[in-house]
């Protein structure tokens, strides 16, 4: 008889950790989601949460000083 495998609770680092992986250029969602040993699927519901959201930087005004 096979055994279960137990439900992995994953941290809120861990999930932001697992979610900044997925957006370096060349890199797969399913790539990192293997990396991991979690769903892919998982990972693109992690990844519509706002809290896991990639955090945007405005560039800098080059318009002179005011």
């Amino acid at each position: 008889m096979a055994k279960r495998r137990r439900r992995r609770n994953w941290s809120e680092d861990e999930k932001r950790m697992v979610c900044a992986q997925t957006r370096v250029p060349g890199v797969s969602v399913a790539q990192v989601a293997r990396r991991y040993d979690v769903n892919a699927n998982q990972v693109f519901n992690w990844l519509k949460e706002p809290r896991f959201a990639a955090v945007t930087v405005r560039p800098a005004r080059t318009d002179g000083p005011r």
